[in-house]
């Protein structure tokens, strides 16, 4: 069992972005019910953001108008939260920036959850790492968050972030069709400070699971038209590895979600390799069912799907320009 901040916490763990999301337009009661399976199914990693959604509906008023209804859930979460970006999206992780978004996070939880982890969203190009580390190092000190964790960063600002203060965990991009991390040196510096790897986006925002067949299925206010990868000219490029992977999945009695979603987490198994916790999203009951439900893939069907990975070229970036340059600060 993954451990983070000497808590166990399951080997899949839940992403909050779509429970706050305008374009889903969930009720509170629906986003609950999706907070209660994900614990029902063992995930007790909950990853959110003051981002995530609207200053007046977040990550953090949900999960502390949960906590408010059903209080005994407290302690089974380790919670951990996304900050340190202006009102326009921009990094901000100078000392006194850190130090106002903490300080908002908690006011929104209002005392009903810690706020076990913390991480600046993006690596501020105009502070060093080592003075964003260092304020954070005093919040933990003073009690106010519970650990320090790191998102989307290269594996030189690892070195530089673990000499200032102990790293829990580092969140980046993995999956099928992004697997940077395991060439980059990211995953190697993380196994090498014995530092979980929290894997957003294991499901390729969707795009992997196979719901997409082309891109009028996709909703037409739907952000996902902004990235690269869902472009017309790329989408039935990419749709290959789809269905190149579909063989395997079927092979399994699984869905291709949850081949994408275990390949991922499997990759823990490995010589030289940190712990991966995948993070999927999910809306509903039966998408947390779906998605958390762990299977162990054999070594010969993770070696096929090795291959069709390295053999597949991803067509298109991760992120539209405008967001693209604050990745791997």
């Amino acid at each position: 069992m993954p451990t983070i901040l000497g808590k166990d916490i399951g080997a899949i763990g839940l992403g909050l972005l779509n429970l706050t999301n305008p374009a889903k337009n969930l009720s509170h009661e629906q986003a609950f019910a999706v907070l209660r399976q994900s614990l029902e199914s063992g995930a007790t990693f909950w990853d959110g953001g003051e981002n995530y959604g609207t200053p007046d509906a977040n990550s953090l008023h949900l999960v502390s108008n949960y906590f408010a209804k059903y209080p005994e859930d407290v302690d089974k979460v380790l919670l951990s939260i996304k900050g340190g970006l202006r009102p326009d999206r921009t990094p901000d992780g100078s000392p006194d920036a850190v130090r106002r978004t903490v300080d908002n996070c908690l006011h929104i939880l209002t005392g009903r959850k810690e706020l076990d982890l913390y991480q600046c969203a993006r690596v501020d190009p105009d502070t060093p790492i080592e003075d964003t580390i260092k304020t954070l190092g005093e919040l933990v000190q003073e009690g106010k968050i519970g650990g320090i964790s790191l998102s989307e960063v290269s594996a030189n600002t690892i070195r530089r972030a673990v000499k200032i203060h102990k790293i829990s965990a580092v969140e980046v991009e993995v999956s099928l069709w992004e697997d940077h991390v395991l060439n980059d040196g990211i995953a190697s510096v993380c196994a090498e400070f014995d530092i979980p790897i929290i894997a957003y986006s294991p499901l390729g925002r969707g795009f992997l699971s196979g719901q997409f067949k082309n891109v009028e299925d996709l909703p037409q206010n739907d952000f996902r038209h902004l990235f690269p990868r869902f472009q017309p000219q790329n989408f039935s490029r990419n749709l290959k590895l789809v269905e190149s992977v579909q063989s395997v999945a079927d092979k399994n009695g699984i869905t291709n979600a949850q081949l994408a979603i275990n390949w991922v987490r499997q990759l823990s198994q490995r010589d030289g390799h940190p712990v991966f916790i995948p993070i999927p999203g999910a809306s509903s009951p039966d998408r947390v069912k779906e998605n958390f439900t762990v299977v162990d893939l054999p070594p010969e069907d993770l070696a096929e799907i090795d291959r069709l990975v390295h053999s597949f070229e991803t067509a298109g970036g991760r992120y539209p320009e405008m967001w693209a340059k604050q990745l791997n600060g």
